[in-house]
């Protein structure tokens, strides 16, 4: 993960953290709450590939884990969101952008289970049997219904931003593919090197041969 990528990032966990705690975790919903941090790792996660979306994962989810009133054990939730971002990276499309919004639901999907799940299975190997009392059928549910609603306000604009910033086109290569800048230059002389030169015999006129 490149160092030009942190800014982002940062900010965005730090929104998303403080919405999170002062909002979100307020409503007092039933089941799950509705986990804004995961959306934003999944969404740096798809632009920035498993090794970036597993960074991102493990600094959100230790902030989730010190910030009050987290009441479990600290590095617990760092190791969710670790694997979800790793897992999610490796779904990255080329060139970071989804060509449907089904397919961005789909990890969204996938990733609010799996963490409601190993979050439990971790809970479950620390002591913490919080779960329990609640139901994990119940969590697992409310969980994919709050973040799929959640999902298409978030993620979108997360890989955007993400994108925006990034920085990653390179200088040969624009956008759409075409070459622009030196890059035209350089295919232009190559193309003049790689193309075949008409090669031109010198022709003997009458009369002129070369005498022995």
């Amino acid at each position: 993960m490149r160092f030009s990528r942190i800014p982002l990032a940062a900010v965005l966990l730090m929104i998303g953290l403080v919405i999170q705690v002062s909002v979100l975790g307020r409503l007092q919903l039933p089941g799950a709450t509705p986990d804004l941090l995961l959306l934003m790792v999944v969404g740096l996660a798809l632009v920035y590939g498993p090794t970036g979306g597993c960074l991102v994962g493990f600094a959100a989810g230790l902030l989730a884990d010190v910030a009050p009133p987290s009441d479990h054990a600290i590095g617990r939730y760092a190791l969710v969101l670790c694997l979800m971002g790793y897992a999610a990276g490796l779904l990255r499309p080329d060139g970071g952008r989804q060509r449907s919004a089904v397919s961005a639901l789909l990890v969204v999907a996938g990733a609010a289970v799996l963490s409601t799940l190993l979050y439990a299975v971790v809970g479950a190997l620390v002591g913490d049997s919080a779960a329990r009392h609640v139901g994990l059928t119940g969590l697992v549910f409310s969980a994919l219904l709050y973040d799929l609603l959640l999902a298409p306000f978030v993620v979108p604009a997360v890989m955007l931003l993400a994108r925006r910033f990034d920085g990653e086109r390179s200088p040969v290569e624009s956008e759409d593919g075409r070459s622009s800048g030196l890059g035209s230059l350089t295919r232009y002389r190559t193309t003049r090197e790689s193309s075949p030169v008409p090669s031109y015999k010198k022709k003997r006129l009458p009369g002129l041969a070369k005498r022995p």
